[in-house]
């Protein structure tokens, strides 16, 4: 494969000369390995992209035509015959050498990141290093990919063969823009597939970038393409007769309707979708890392986080302690700048969704809650930053299980607040949601720790920490909350297909 590895110059690598604005003013659409205009004539259907700390346009997207999403899906297809045919070891090496560039050119990604997505650059950082560290754990994974033998009565035999599945269609959503596409493409590249993903629209960037380095690595052209746009480029690949399975991330009623789109062409999927996840502090918790935990499970990227522990369970016997404790800590969070290395709090991404958080609190306020801090906009001094969505981290009490914020995911930086006064109790409140993607359990009883764990009703349980994603340790939800995992080797059997082979050894004894 060295000599499928070509080496260029990014033009928005800074360390090599490049302009960072170039990661915006560039194409978008990846097609064969470089960067191509989409051919769409309806202008309709373009997407300003802002940057959501100050309002300034980076760049107005052209969503891809039905001949782009056509081009794509093909070229990926053609491009996967000789993909599927090289050994996982093969294909690993390249997708080493992408981990390799992704850490080289973190900083230019994690700027990028924060330009259209609005998150504080230490937080971008983060994800552009896991996003490498994913891939190096799916390059050591792809050589693994293998098949089982059988051995069976008078030397017959039977093997099995674990085959890619042909070309991926994937969604990514905005609130993790890197990491939704790493996620998805190295367990499908690894495996020997073809992907078309299709980022956010208020996110477009990254994806591209990662494309390029993707390319630099030695991926073939064709096996990673890019499509941009909404709803409506979505629904083409869902539905594209050469799409032969989805992997979706993003709100519930967009994941059903991907999941009806296969099930009308028998696809195979995988969907990550939304969460209301529980939170609970014991009364024997450490109050200090319980505290940390609770900013961590809240406040992280503006709150906008699937797996997000919103429902906060306070046990009453350490409420006063508690709750004035977290108030004060959040009343400390910097908001402004998300450039700045010292700023916590970033921008909403988009004036719809700050819009949306704001109105959850006013329902909950309304229904009898009370706001104990935050829950406002914030104009910071910086005049560059007046036009930008800034919201304080919010912490409510007096909430009840059965209003509007405590069942419905907010995606914001809002943290309900519930006493309860047992086990038994908290765990079936806890576990009355349609929703089932992670929950918190913070106490020093280990044995507490396991019972509770087992008993909740979640794909992702987190003990005295929280929001931890570590590659190899499966990330996906129960209930309405998604199909299918993530991030670890379970992924490999939602990226391929196994084939059974019998190998007859002696005559055939026929009956007939």
């Amino acid at each position: 494969m060295s000599s499928a590895v070509v080496t260029r110059a990014m033009p928005w690598g800074t360390s090599g000369g490049g302009t960072l604005s170039e990661a915006w003013r560039l194409p978008l659409l990846y097609l064969d390995g470089r960067r191509i205009r989409a051919t769409n004539a309806n202008s309709s259907e373009d997407v300003v992209v802002k940057q959501p700390a100050t309002g300034v346009t980076l760049t107005t997207l052209r969503s891809a035509s039905g001949e782009d999403v056509d081009r794509a899906v093909q070229s990926a297809k053609t491009a996967f015959i000789k993909w599927s045919q090289l050994s996982g070891l093969e294909r690993g090496k390249v997708l080493h050498r992408a981990s390799q560039l992704l850490r080289k050119y973190r900083e230019d990604i994690a700027k990028v990141e924060v330009h259209d997505n609005g998150k504080p650059i230490w937080e971008a950082r983060v994800d552009v290093e896991g996003c490498a560290d994913t891939l190096e754990y799916y390059a050591g994974l792809a050589a693994t990919v293998v098949g089982e033998h059988l051995p069976l009565s008078f030397g017959s035999f039977a093997y099995t063969r674990r085959e890619p599945l042909g070309v991926v269609g994937a969604i990514g959503a905005w609130n993790y823009p890197s990491q939704m596409v790493v996620w998805k493409s190295a367990p499908a590249l690894a495996c020997g597939n073809a992907m078309v993903f299709k980022p956010s629209p208020l996110t477009p960037l990254s994806a591209v970038m990662l494309a390029e380095i993707y390319s630099e690595a030695g991926v073939p052209d064709g096996i990673f393409n890019i499509v941009q746009g909404g709803a409506e480029v979505g629904r083409m690949l869902s539905t594209h007769s050469n799409i032969n399975k989805m992997s979706f991330t993003g709100s519930v009623p967009s994941g059903a309707k991907v999941m009806g789109a296969c099930a009308q062409g028998i696809k195979h999927i995988t969907l990550e979708l939304g969460g209301k996840s529980p939170l609970i502090i014991f009364p024997d918790a450490g109050i200090e890392n319980a505290i940390n935990g609770t900013m961590m499970a809240n406040f992280l990227s503006q709150g906008q986080v699937c797996s997000n522990g919103t429902r906060v369970y306070v046990h009453r016997s350490i409420w006063d302690s508690f709750v004035a404790k977290l108030v004060t800590r959040t009343k400390r969070m910097k908001i402004g700048d998300p450039l700045n290395d010292d700023t916590t709090v970033g921008a909403t991404i988009s004036p719809e969704q700050f819009h949306i958080v704001l109105s959850y609190i006013e329902g909950a306020k309304a229904e009898g809650a009370k706001v104990l801090c935050g829950g406002e906009r914030v104009i910071p001094s910086d005049p560059c930053l007046a036009n930008g969505h800034f919201l304080s981290p919010c912490v409510i009490a007096d909430v009840t299980d059965d209003m509007k914020i405590a069942k419905e995911e907010v995606f914001g930086s809002v943290a309900c607040l519930f006493p309860f006064d047992g086990e038994d109790e908290v765990v079936r409140r806890a576990n009355n949601s349609e929703f089932g993607l992670a929950a918190g359990i913070f106490t020093n009883d280990l044995a507490r720790a396991h019972r509770v764990a087992a008993a909740l009703e979640c794909g992702s349980i987190y003990i005295n920490n929280y929001n931890i994603t570590v590659p190899g340790v499966p990330f996906g939800g129960y209930k309405k909350s998604g199909i299918g995992r993530e991030n670890a080797a379970d992924a490999i059997q939602y990226y391929t297909q196994v084939k059974s082979v019998y190998v007859e050894s002696q005559d055939i004894s026929c009956p007939l």
